[in-house]
């Protein structure tokens, strides 16, 4: 009996936790179909007959943000940036787990180090030598992310690999196989839930962040998350029934990609952090 309470009780604390989360997408969702001015006063009521807006603020939401060329401007950059950072995080960390001594070490504290420095302490430095070194676009931003991201990147490769058997690489080793193919054709794919945890991680880091691209890129070249900013007008006025909608439109491929990959995070995470 006491068994059944307890378990109706985290229940019921897990489904008011889910409401919680879910409810400000929610009331997103719903002002998205509002007119502007109703928003302001009634952001809490459902639309009716006369507060409808049918799909007139995404229209003009879309147009306003240009949302087609930020939305390509965010896919380039998302994804290779993370394939560049799971390829080159992997290959470190595996050098990392792979050679022992000093280098080996000094490497993976730098690299654990990095994880630490604030954002803030270096974001303006950063953005000036990125102008001066032509990284001030959606190419050279994606060496920028490599540099941020590998931090985490390489910690969580690194408890991976060295959960690996070294009996497999030292046999493809005698065998003739070379380096390189050794490790696309035999560590790589053991890295799998590792793998696609980072990815994951990543992904949803570099889709939704908005300091970096518009410290480095400025308006030239508007991510989705900078785009959205250019909803607002003079005097701090904002077309809360455009926002609403782009910000709807924004999350889906994010929050899509994630439904499909979330089994893998917590065995990823496992496997890079009881093994490590």
């Amino acid at each position: 009996m006491k068994f059944v309470l307890k378990k109706t009780l985290l229940y019921l604390l897990l489904s008011l936790l889910t409401f919680v989360f879910i409810f400000p997408i929610i009331l997103v969702l719903i002002n998205s179909f509002k007119t502007r001015f109703v928003i302001q006063n009634s952001p809490f009521s459902l639309p009716d007959s006369t507060t409808f807006a049918g799909i007139e603020n995404y229209v003009r939401g879309l147009e306003a943000t240009d949302f087609l060329a930020s939305l390509g401007r965010s896919l380039f950059i998302t994804v290779f940036s993370v394939v560049l950072i799971t390829v080159c995080c992997s290959m470190t960390a595996w050098f990392i787990g792979r050679v022992k001594g000093r280098l080996g070490n000094g490497l993976y504290l730098l690299f654990v180090f990095s994880m630490v420095v604030p954002f803030q302490m270096v974001m303006f430095t950063m953005s000036k030598v990125a102008n001066v070194l032509g990284l001030d676009n959606p190419i050279g931003i994606v060496f920028i992310y490599l540099g941020f991201g590998a931090g985490l990147s390489v910690f969580m490769f690194c408890g991976a690999i060295r959960g690996l058997p070294r009996g497999v690489e030292e046999a493809a080793w005698v065998d003739g196989c070379s380096v390189v193919r050794m490790f696309f054709s035999i560590v790589l794919p053991l890295l799998k839930p590792t793998l696609v945890t980072v990815s994951i991680l990543n992904a949803m880091w570099i889709w939704n962040d908005y300091l970096l691209p518009y410290l480095v890129m400025g308006s030239d070249y508007r991510t989705i998350p900078v785009a959205v900013q250019y909803l607002k007008g003079g005097y701090g006025s904002v077309d809360m029934g455009a926002l609403m909608a782009v910000l709807i439109v924004a999350i889906i491929p994010v929050t899509v990609f994630y439904l499909f990959t979330q089994k893998f995070i917590i065995e990823g995470v496992a496997a890079g952090a009881v093994k490590g």
